[in-house]
């Protein structure tokens, strides 16, 4: 196996190609434990995880707790409404703390862009991002990619289109720099308030003026939750309007291939983001992807903090 030489994951742009793949390449051997009677290894047995959310999560947070636990780490969940952040702690003092306590990894999502290569900075321990405000989410990026592949058998030259809140979208740029990395063609579309400018610089992507464009035989459909607590209320003027214009459903998703999947990194606005019936169809890959997410976390885990795997 090749070698995993970096000690934190904090963005898919910091890592090759070589190494996108290896994650991925590791997940997939690792789905074969989550698919056992008893679903844990010793692979890291001993090690100890803290995983630190300073927001909301219930998919990230539960699979890399579950992900730590089938590779016998202790792990502790800690979120912001228990901690002593609600007293005025600052989070450079609460990761102090937290390495006295002589975690191996920090896997943390946090509200600020950029909070992990600050406490990269601080400690000594592995940090693993899960969100960092409208920075990166790579293991979404990744489980995303894996999903993908297991669909299509390869990433490079698929078409995947990425419609809505571009902007706040911290998926939308994970994806972008492992797809692009991996030689699938990225085509972008959403209102124009809700498209950064600029976009093209993160990698080979065209934006889109309409989504009809982004979808024309697309192989992957990629739909992103509108993201109302990260803008203002005059980026759209409601949700219908919305809905209508940049809204999976029934008639448009036929512009796409037909073997095209939808997805989507959760949670979902059913009704704004894509009809019920495109959530519940046959090309809805959604809980593919949430189960795609424990195994790429597991990789995520054991690369940065080694290991070997056992029966």
């Amino acid at each position: 196996m090749a070698e995993f030489k970096h000690k934190h994951i904090i963005a898919l742009r910091d890592l090759s190609k070589e190494d996108i793949e290896l994650l991925i390449s590791t997940a997939e051997s690792m789905r074969e434990i989550n698919c056992r009677d008893i679903k844990k290894v010793p692979t890291l047995r001993g090690k100890t995880i803290i995983n630190l959310f300073y927001e909301a999560s219930t998919r990230t947070r539960t699979s890399f707790e579950i992900a730590g636990k089938r590779l016998s780490a202790d792990t502790v969940n800690i979120t912001t409404a228990s901690s002593s952040t609600t007293k005025g702690e600052t989070l450079a003092d609460t990761a102090l703390n937290l390495l006295a306590m002589k975690p191996d990894i920090i896997v943390m999502r946090h509200s600020v862009s950029g909070s992990h290569y600050f406490l990269a900075n601080k400690i000594n321990c592995s940090i693993i991002n899960a969100g960092d405000g409208a920075h990166e989410h790579p293991s979404q990026g990744l489980l995303d990619m894996l999903t993908m592949k297991d669909r299509f058998g390869r990433l490079d030259g698929l078409k995947v289109a990425i419609v809505g809140d571009v902007t706040h979208s911290r998926v939308a740029r994970s994806n972008i720099q492992g797809l692009t990395k991996l030689g699938s063609k990225v085509f972008l579309a959403g209102p124009p308030t809700m498209m950064p400018p600029g976009v093209e610089k993160l990698g080979d992507v065209t934006v889109c003026r309409t989504m009809n464009e982004a979808l024309q035989d697309a192989d992957v459909v990629m739909m992103l939750r509108i993201q109302q607590e990260r803008q203002g209320k005059t980026l759209m003027p409601n949700a219908r309007e919305y809905s209508r214009y940049f809204g999976l459903n029934p008639s448009n998703i036929k512009l796409a291939k037909p073997g095209a999947i939808i997805m989507h990194p959760g949670p979902i606005n059913r009704g704004v983001e894509m009809s019920s019936s495109m959530v519940d169809g046959d090309q809805s890959w959604i809980l593919k992807q949430v189960e795609n997410g424990v195994a790429v976390r597991m990789s995520m885990l054991y690369h940065v903090c080694g290991g070997e795997l056992g029966e």
